[in-house]
């Protein structure tokens, strides 16, 4: 079973039905004791990077998300969900996020381009190994909404960059854990590959 946790504020049933159409063994839930149990957890997010910060501390599933993502079992952040992993942003400079992956989440600089940056781009560079792009080649387009972007500490934890005005760490991996600055379940038939991928390697049906 695939937990997409739900803490109050999250994309939460454009992911499930993504999930579901692939046939995938899936649930929404905002039991802390689900999340843990579950085969593989999806940290969804759209909003500020505060406010889901603080939603998970109220809603109880923050202790849960975190053990989750560093217990070995497949764990999927998307958009807010990847930045969380991080310590903090630069959105909310007062909130202390997850601190797993190290790295700095800043704004989009405008520079001629409109911010948010809604729309799609490729992935200029995808590593190969990478368990969640299998099956999936260079230059495809996905689907991306975000004002804050990431830059990883680590180069070797990069699994795909893309550019809008500046070089933006698309997505990111080490071991179990997997992250996307963008919405695999927005981005039609190259990010179900993606999420079939992901749910395979939790033992989903697909």
């Amino acid at each position: 079973m695939i937990a997409i946790t739900d803490y109050g504020a999250g994309n939460l049933q454009s992911v499930y039905k993504a999930f579901k159409y692939i046939d995938a063994d899936v649930m929404i839930t905002a039991d802390p004791d689900a999340v843990r149990a579950a085969d593989g957890v999806v940290l969804p997010g759209v909003g500020s990077f505060g406010d889901a910060m603080d939603s998970m501390l109220k809603s109880g599933l923050s202790e849960s998300v975190k053990e989750s993502a560093l217990s070995g079992k497949p764990f999927l952040g998307i958009c807010l969900g990847l930045q969380l992993l991080f310590g903090s942003s630069e959105e909310s400079p007062e909130a202390k996020g997850f601190g797993i992956l190290n790295g700095s989440i800043t704004r989009i600089p405008s520079i001629g381009l409109k911010v948010p940056h809604m729309g799609w781009n490729s992935l200029d560079y995808i590593a190969g190994s990478c368990p969640l792009f299998k099956g999936v080649d260079p230059g495809e387009y996905v689907y991306f909404v975000h004002s804050y972007y990431l830059k990883a500490a680590v180069e070797t934890e990069v699994a795909a960059k893309t550019r809008y005005g500046v070089e933006i760490d698309a997505a990111v991996w080490r071991d179990n854990l997997f992250a996307a600055q963008f919405h695999p379940e927005k981005s039609g038939n190259t990010g179900l590959k993606m999420l079939r991928n992901f749910a395979e390697l939790c033992g989903g049906r697909c």
